[in-house]
């Protein structure tokens, strides 16, 4: 009988050749500290440097590192979930492989788990991200709570420890466009967050450029929310009763013989009617097919190419 391992550590890889070392050392450290079976999950997300290189060495040295290959890049998110897809723990750790966030922190997020908690995130107060990045999040939370009319945090990111329940119920969302933060902040699930230390990364910038960002922030907010489309309609109404009252002004104007040349009364009040009509109505059929748009997402979100120290 195969041992279930207690605790699964589940982290996306890319760009990561210098410093997976340190993040397995240390990794295998606090696993010693917390006296439990673990198993280490890397998900290569095809990376270009020579991380799947130095993943192969990590897992023939130690049983518990297991190493996957996705089939091309694609994406930090759906590398977690194809990590998560693999995890058999009754805890999963979710963390990034630039040491940002800190293995040591994992302690402190395991035992507020144990007191009850299904799900406990990483707040990181006094992040150690340039202004850009900081500003961008808090963009960015500020829009989804907005177009979702939810509550989302931008100190919280990936790092946390969750449940088996919880990430059983994260890998039933068939969402093509995988945001796990947000997948969690969905299936609800007692939930708490700690303040945790955040790092400088240990080895080079971050892989996310302001096109990436712009990217990966409109295809989460379309994917979780359909209220852009509602604010057309909106837009669509307001524009239609606009050129209602300008219509009646108009026509005031008309018959009280300011508008004299003829037919320009019913070409301006078709024009502005129509068009908030014509507005209203795509608004309306985008709703639906947004709607078919979501249950049509067939394709696979990641293909898994290799693995080591792992049966699919």
């Amino acid at each position: 009988m195969i041992d279930i391992p207690h605790v699964s550590l589940v982290s996306p890889v890319y760009r990561a050749e210098k410093i997976l070392d340190q993040l397995v050392a240390e990794l295998v450290a606090v696993m010693q500290q917390l006296n439990c079976t673990y198993e280490i999950i890397l998900v290569d997300d095809r990376s270009p440097d020579n991380s799947w290189k130095v993943m192969q060495e990590l897992s023939r040295q130690n049983p518990n590192v297991k190493s996957i290959r996705l089939s091309r890049n694609f994406g930090q998110h759906p590398a977690i979930m194809a990590g998560l897809s693999c995890a058999k723990g009754e805890w999963v750790v979710v963390m990034d492989c630039d040491l940002q966030d800190q293995p040591k922190e994992i302690l402190s997020l395991y035992a507020k788990a144990i007191e009850g908690f299904d799900i406990v995130l990483a707040r990181r107060i006094h992040r150690q991200d340039g202004f850009f990045k900081r500003l961008s999040s808090k963009l960015f939370s500020i829009a989804y709570s907005y177009l979702t009319e939810s509550k989302f945090d931008s100190t919280i990111a990936n790092f946390g420890i969750f449940n088996k329940k919880v990430i059983a119920s994260v890998l039933t969302m068939q969402d093509y466009i995988k945001s796990f933060p947000l997948f969690v902040n969905w299936v609800g699930f007692s939930s708490t967050a700690i303040s945790v230390e955040h790092a400088p990364r240990a080895s080079g910038t971050s892989t996310y450029t302001l096109s990436k960002l712009l990217s990966l922030a409109f295809n989460t907010i379309i994917s979780f929310s359909n209220k852009p489309l509602k604010l057309f309609v909106k837009l669509g109404l307001l524009i239609s009763m606009f050129s209602f009252l300008v219509g009646l002004y108009t026509i005031y104007r008309y018959f009280n013989g300011e508008i004299s040349v003829m037919g320009y009364s019913s070409l301006l009040v078709s024009i502005w009617f129509f068009s908030g009509i014509i507005i209203t109505i795509i608004g309306i059929v985008g709703i639906y097919i947004g709607k078919i748009f979501d249950q049509a997402k067939d394709r696979p979100s990641f293909i898994i190419d290799k693995t080591i120290n792992y049966d699919l």
